[in-house]
This record gives C-alpha cells, sequence and structure tokens, in this order.
C-alpha cells in the first residue's frame, strides 16, 4: 500500500474549494493508502485547539474517519499551524511528529520536515520563527480570550503577506549550505519537505555522494501530493474545476 505526503494545504474559509477538495482527497486517495504524511500548514491558521472554525471542524473531523478506519496519520507544525496540539490529535486522530523527523520506508531512512528551517536567507522569518515557536511564548499566546488570538493571527497573514511581496524570491527559498547541513546531520540520502510552494525533484550531490530533494506543492490552486510506494516516488496534481 501507498504512503502519502501533503504540505501547505492552507485551509481556510475563504477558500471553500479547497477544503472540498482536500476532503475529497481524504475520502478517496488517502482512504487507499496505508499512511498519510501533512508536513506543516494544513491549516491557514490555528489559533489553539479551542478553534471552532467550521471548516476547520470538518476536516478534523474527515482526518478522524480516516483513521478510525485504519490509516495512519501523522502531522508536522507548520509555520501557520504551529499550535497544533493534544486536542488537535484528539479530535483529528493524528499523532503530531518532531519537525524534523526520519521515518523508515521500506528500510530507507527519509527525512521530513515543514522546510522553513531551511530557508535561513530570511533573517526577519527566521527571528520570528524563534519567538513564535518558543513555549513561553506560545503559551502566553494561549492563555488570550480566542477572539483576540484570532485578531492577531489575521494581523500575523497580512504582515507575512506584506513581507512577502517585497521580498526577492529566492532568499524566501531553501539555503543550498542549510540543505546540505541537514543531510549530513540526518544521515540520509533523501529528504521531503513544503513551505516554499516551489514543487519539484531535485538531484543534489554533498559531500560527493548523491541525494534527492523532493518539495512538495501548495493547494492554493490545485491539490498537489507525493505518493511513495515500492521505492517509487511520484509528484502528483489534483486538477481543480
Amino acid at each position: 500500500m501507498a504512503r502519502l505526503f501533503v504540505s501547505d494545504v492552507h485551509l481556510d474559509s475563504a477558500a471553500p474549494q479547497a477544503t472540498e477538495q482536500f476532503l475529497s482527497f481524504l475520502r478517496h486517495e488517502a482512504a487507499a493508502a496505508e499512511a498519510l504524511y501533512i508536513l506543516g500548514d494544513l491549516f491557514e491558521a490555528w489559533v489553539g485547539d479551542d478553534d471552532e472554525e467550521p471548516g476547520n471542524e470538518r476536516v478534523c473531523r474527515a482526518l478522524h474517519e480516516l483513521t478510525s478506519g485504519g490509516v495512519a496519520c501523522f502531522a508536522l507544525h507548520g509555520n501557520r499551524d504551529f499550535l497544533l496540539g493534544r486536542g488537535f490529535c484528539e479530535r483529528s486522530g493524528c499523532r503530531l511528529l518532531t519537525d524534523p523527523v526520519i521515518v523508515e520506508l521500506e528500510g530507507e531512512r527519509v527525512l521530513l520536515t515543514h522546510g522553513d528551517a531551511l530557508c535561513t536567507d530570511d533573517h526577519p522569518y527566521q527571528e520570528l520563527r524563534s519567538i513564535v515557536r518558543d513555549r513561553a511564548w506560545q503559551q502566553r499566546f494561549l492563555s488570550l480570550p480566542r477572539a483576540h488570538r484570532e485578531q492577531l493571527a489575521d494581523e500575523a497573514r497580512a504582515g507575512s503577506r506584506r513581507h512577502t511581496a517585497r521580498t526577492v524570491p529566492y532568499i524566501m527559498d531553501v539555503n543550498p549550505a542549510s540543505v546540505g547541513a541537514a543531510f549530513r546531520a540526518a544521515g540520509v540520502a533523501r529528504l521531503v519537505h513544503g513551505h516554499t510552494h516551489r514543487p519539484g525533484v531535485h538531484e543534489l550531490e554533498v559531500d560527493g555522494r548523491p541525494v534527492q530533494r523532493i518539495v512538495l506543492g501548495a493547494w492554493y490552486e490545485q491539490g498537489s501530493f507525493l505518493r511513495y510506494e515500492r521505492g517509487c516516488y511520484e509528484l502528483r496534481t489534483l486538477p481543480r474545476d
């Protein structure tokens, strides 16, 4: 049976077509798989496990149905949904994994990560990342009323759009030295990540040995996932009407 990988689905009430497509993906492609790995940014925003956005709740119920049917589902935090916690796991049936993580696929060790930690040329983003990933900061944020958290999340997304608009595109892509360091530290020959929204398969060399970096696509305009089965990795797209 296949294992599937997605990232950057960015589910949001403002984009109902993406939500419907992802729910269809869970009912069909994912339901026939052995496992589903969500490598961050499943949601455009997640302000805490008391999130009551109706679309997000539908997705959690669908994931719970998937896992109850015997499909293992794993999730990493992204830069948009880094507050996913125990409550999300209980509602969805997913298991949260530490980022980065090494998984074994038929004897091969593969490194999985959201990918934002590899974009080290984007210094303002890395500074922000270090702040919001701090446990004490998260506890203070989660102690705020939900309406206040939602307002702050809206402001953060607007700031992110402004930052993206004025930043040279290559700065927001992965840094080659950081990619090489990740391969060395993990001792693997294959890396799968998202975040950059630049799907593709990159053949590289690190210290004279061949390695492969697979980048997952975002779901803004169409579905995108990686399928692994019997040693074969295939990036696939799902057209959207």
